[in-house]
């Protein structure tokens, strides 16, 4: 017999139903009591919803310690006395003052339990301040395994950054480490040697020289921003800027290099006004005008920090210099500046409550790269770009993780997400209401964090068919859904196989070479088909398989 595959790469393996359900009985990873500390909306975390953070610290390269303050403004949502503060170790929180009083904590890992003196009555607004230090872990392997990289440039400058995406933003400071509450606005201080430059978030408001031969940069997020996008970028840095004239006017951006890659960054960095005209097009306009956009230059590959997306791709297009479609449109552009800034639409203005459900941020952005093609090269260019990331795919489990315990799910998040997303659209079949969906996401949860079900919702309404048993399919099952079909007395078999329960996704087919759309259900269905020689043939742009039982 022989099967049609609907992908670029032919070492795809469709699992049958015994297999593919072996896969997902496969013994679930055991988790900690740290794991839903770290995960969970604790009683001690639910009844506060913080305001305002100021992060007051110095980054001392020579022993690479941080130490300072973290001030917190909050509104009491309920009465309750203990507030769980997390800061990872071997970072320790030092004191704790409140109204002026010093207060008692407990340690459990990385979680502190602060004892609170003061009444704590629902809707005021209350101030703590945090004293910490310590030698906050070293990235590994940023920005996967993130810390705080600590590295000096070509002329033996310090080079330090912070990346901590999954692991946290208390691996470097303290903070209410859950995605759930984003913190309304926030002041960013640091100090560093006097012949550094710190860039961190938001807008530089002043530089403070001290006599100890070090400065303060003081930057300032009006917008709310999650944990792990607030960043510390320290070099021997040099900058230059421009004005994009956007969707709701001028929006400043500035660009942040080693003195050394000024000119190769000017010439490189040209993809972003591109990038923006590109985006703004499909997702709306940027999310953050009042806080502009920063790309700065960091000692790993990159990440979506908003307002500072960071940037270590080489000044080379590609993802390393490497076209990861396999189609020749991934050397059109600079993987970095387009994926990374992807994220300010979706990561930190739609923002995942739980990172179990991190493919809103990854599916979505990773998705954009062929988006940002076809508005520059035409549709069937960015329709190949998707289809080439399919040998990418590796179907090991699901993509949405387990919930409360900060578990994230397969990395198909990237690039089978973009699929499920390029399927949609097939779906759609109407060019201009697809865009209109993706604008509309970005303005119905403008600044928000969602749950999977708000933004599954939301696509079910705007597409206008109930779509659950293809967010099933696609977000919480590895097989691949295959269209099982038959000729026979002049007509055709069809049906779902390889598939959740009531997969019932509409697909484009070519039949006898005449367009059609099939409505597939798990069970037979039959279609009169008149032809000597008959033929079907799948839209190659549904990320399904095909399998003709009849050869």
């Amino acid at each position: 017999m022989k099967r049609q595959w609907h992908f670029i790469f032919m070492f795809f393996f469709i699992f049958n139903s015994s297999n593919a359900q072996g896969l997902l009985d496969k013994k679930a990873p055991l988790f900690t009591r740290q794991d839903t500390l770290r995960g969970s909306i604790t009683k001690e975390r639910a009844w506060w919803d913080v305001k305002n953070y100021h992060l007051d610290i110095k980054v001392n390269p020579a022993d690479s310690t941080i130490s300072g303050t973290n001030t917190i403004k909050y509104q009491v949502v309920q009465e309750y006395k203990t507030m769980q503060i997390d800061l990872q170790n071997p970072m320790n929180i030092n004191r704790v003052i409140q109204d002026g009083k010093v207060l008692k904590y407990s340690r459990e890992g990385n979680a502190f339990f602060i004892e609170l003196i003061a009444p704590q009555t629902k809707g005021i607004i209350k101030e703590l301040t945090i004293f910490y230090s310590g030698k906050p872990k070293v990235a590994i392997n940023p920005p996967w395994d993130g810390g705080i990289t600590w590295k000096k440039d070509a002329n033996g400058m310090p080079f330090i950054a912070s990346s901590c995406q999954g692991l946290g933003a208390s691996v470097w400071w303290p903070n209410k480490d859950h995605m759930y509450d984003e913190v309304e606005n926030m002041l960013i201080s640091v100090n560093v040697p006097e012949n550094l430059t710190n860039v961190s978030n938001g807008r530089l408001i002043s530089v403070k020289q001290l006599k100890d031969g070090t400065k303060t940069y003081n930057w300032y997020v009006s917008n709310p921003i999650n944990n792990y996008g607030v960043n510390i970028n320290i070099g021997d840095y040099v900058s230059f800027s421009e004005r994009f004239k956007g969707e709701k006017g001028d929006l400043d951006c500035t660009y942040y290099v080693l003195k050394d890659n000024l000119a190769k960054a000017k010439k490189q960095f040209q993809d972003v006004p591109r990038m923006l005209k590109a985006f703004e097009h499909w997702f709306g306009p940027y999310p953050f005008y009042e806080d502009s956009y920063k790309l700065v230059e960091a000692p790993y590959l990159g990440m979506e920090h908003q307002s500072s997306v960071t940037y270590g791709n080489g000044f080379q297009n590609g993802y390393r210099g490497r076209d990861l479609s396999g189609t020749g449109w991934g050397l059109k552009f600079d993987f970095i500046i387009i994926h990374e800034s992807g994220h300010e639409w979706f990561a930190n203005n739609i923002t995942y409550k739980d990172i179990a459900d991190m493919w809103i941020h990854e599916s979505f952005t990773n998705y954009s790269e062929s988006l940002f093609v076809e508005y520059y090269y035409g549709k069937e260019a960015g329709y190949s770009y998707v289809r080439g990331i399919r040998k990418n795919i590796e179907n090991d489990k699901p993509i949405i993780g387990q919930y409360d315990v900060n578990n994230e799910g397969s990395g198909d998040m990237y690039y089978k997400g973009a699929n499920m997303l390029h399927t949609l659209r097939q779906i759609v079949n109407d060019d201009e209401k697809w865009r209109n969906i993706l604008r509309g996401l970005n303005s119905t949860f403008y600044h928000q964090t969602v749950t999977t079900k708000q933004v599954e919702d939301y696509l079910s309404q705007k597409v206008g068919i109930d779509l659950n048993s293809v967010f099933n399919q696609y977000l919480r099952d590895t097989r691949i859904p295959t269209l099982e079909y038959f000729f026979k007395d002049n007509q055709l078999g069809y049906r779902w196989t390889n598939c959740v329960t009531g997969f019932n996704m509409p697909v484009k087919v070519a039949l006898n070479g005449k367009e059609k759309v099939l409505q597939p259900k798990t069970e037979w269905q039959t279609l009169s088909s008149k032809s000597e020689n008959p033929k079907l043939e799948v839209d190659k742009n549904f990320y399904v398989a095909s399998f003709n039982i009849t050869e």
